[in-house]
């Protein structure tokens, strides 16, 4: 018998979860992210069945793992059978042994083999995000059949808005045709009367999962389908599949951007020792290249001694030759991965980034030398007797530097991709650093030049 406290948490959780079910799904999934997975997983149990594996379907439910493990067995199996096979797929590549095999086994066949297929494509691949609950039909149809056969299926499907046609015997993929085209037939004519005049477009499910967001991009498509080899479909990878790729990818490039690996799980959600695992590696590696800066430093110590006053335009060079470069890198990772370039524009990139450096350059260095020439005219600050010079070789030197961030910048990420990285690899902070180093030699080298028989 339940004592008082635990009957009033009962009815507590089911009064919330009664007014949870009146909201969208969206607004559900917000609500069990907030809530530990336990107490998540007690509310999404007590949601109807329907409105749970709608709920369940989003891929913006956090910790979807905790919340199937801490479900009862049979209940996560039931809504694991009700989600779409892309999302089943996606869940089930982030549950942990012993617990995969265990749900996975208790699905029924066929949705068994489905989910296994779709886990044995690559990650990133368009067949790891592509869906098998598709509409097809085959080209012997009227558009009546057609339009009655998804008035049977809707339901089971994730999108009916593209009907592809199979020919019936080959079982390739013939057209793809809108529903719009479709509602507005003639109901008694064949269903390739109502196809567009062009091919289908198609992709292979090995392809980079991008690939399939250019070609909906480009072509304003809801869906594209995967074929194999000889072209029979095997599903297709629609629009809201290719949102959610976009979104991590870009999540991803954005944190190696910044230094680090991509998180795996959402910032609140991660562990202390993950967070530091992820961040620690890189952070290392950045701060040892930086040791090159002192050590470029202590190459030039007599320098230094001789003319005291360069050391005040050290953070400032140092500075704008990063910026510079982290400006480049930027422009370059995305105009990568959108395929605006390609590995063999490397040399028009450079010979566009070279006037751009020293005109960015030249700008800056106007700048600095009025800037030190403004301080020693109205007595704020006394560069001595050689401040002209001293203005020239800062002047100089932010010309060099920015051109050589420029010119860094921008072929880093060419240069990452040719060996097979990933160009977003090239951090801003990897940038800063490489130019930092580089800008010191610039930067007393011109001094040598410019000062040699004053200063130095």
């Amino acid at each position: 018998m339940q004592n008082s406290s635990e009957a009033v948490g009962d009815a507590t959780l089911a009064n919330a979860t009664g007014d949870l079910a009146q909201e969208r799904a969206p607004d559900i999934v917000e609500a069990l992210n907030a809530e530990e997975p336990e107490a998540a997983a007690a509310m999404l149990q007590s949601l109807p069945a329907e409105k749970a594996i709608e709920v369940l379907d989003l891929p913006g439910l956090a910790n979807t793992c905790e919340l199937i493990t801490a479900l009862p067995s049979d209940t996560a199996v039931a809504l694991l059978s009700g989600v779409s096979d892309d999302r089943a797929a996606d869940i089930f590549k982030e549950l942990e042994e012993p617990v995969r095999t265990a749900l996975l086994d208790r699905l029924n066949p066929e949705t068994r083999g489905v989910i296994s297929g779709l886990l044995a494509y690559p990650e990133r691949s368009a067949g790891s995000i592509m869906t098998t609950e598709f509409v097809s039909v085959p080209s012997t149809w009227t558009i009546a059949e057609v339009l009655h056969h998804i008035r049977m299926v809707e339901r089971t499907r994730e999108t009916v808005y593209s009907i592809f046609v199979i020919d019936p015997v080959r079982k390739t993929l013939v057209q793809a045709v809108p529903l719009r085209r479709l509602i507005s037939g003639d109901p008694h004519a064949n269903v390739l009367t109502a196809a567009p005049a062009r091919r289908p477009l198609m992709i292979s499910p090995e392809a980079d999962r991008m690939e399939a967001a250019r070609l909906i991009s480009r072509y304003d498509l809801l869906a594209v389908a995967v074929v194999d080899g000889p072209g029979r479909i095997l599903g297709i990878v629609t629009v809201d599949d290719v949102i959610d790729a976009i979104v991590q990818e870009s999540t991803e490039d954005v944190q190696k951007f910044g230094g680090m690996e991509a998180l795996d799980e959402p910032y609140l959600r991660i562990s202390f020792v993950e967070m530091i695992k992820k961040r620690g590696g890189w952070l290392c590696a950045l701060f040892l290249s930086e040791m090159l800066t002192a050590s470029a430093m202590q190459t030039f110590q007599d320098e230094l001694e001789r003319a005291i006053v360069l050391t005040l335009f050290i953070p400032l060079i140092m500075s704008s030759g990063g910026n510079s470069g982290s400006q480049a890198t930027s422009l370059l990772i995305r105009a990568l991965a959108l395929q605006e370039l390609r590995l063999g524009d490397w040399w028009r990139v450079a010979l566009r980034e070279l006037p751009t450096g020293l005109a960015l350059g030249a700008i800056l260095g106007v700048i600095g030398m009025a800037r030190i020439t403004l301080w020693q005219t109205l007595g704020i600050f006394d560069y001595g007797p050689h401040w002209g010079l001293v203005a020239a070789t800062v002047g100089a030197t932010l010309v060099g530097i920015v051109t050589f961030g420029s010119l860094a910048g921008s072929m880093l990420p060419f240069i990452l991709k040719r060996i097979g990285f990933d160009p977003a690899s090239a951090s801003a902070p990897f940038v800063a650093t490489l130019v930092d180093v580089t800008g010191l030699v610039i930067y007393f080298g011109v001094a040598a030049v410019i000062l040699r028989g004053t200063l130095l």
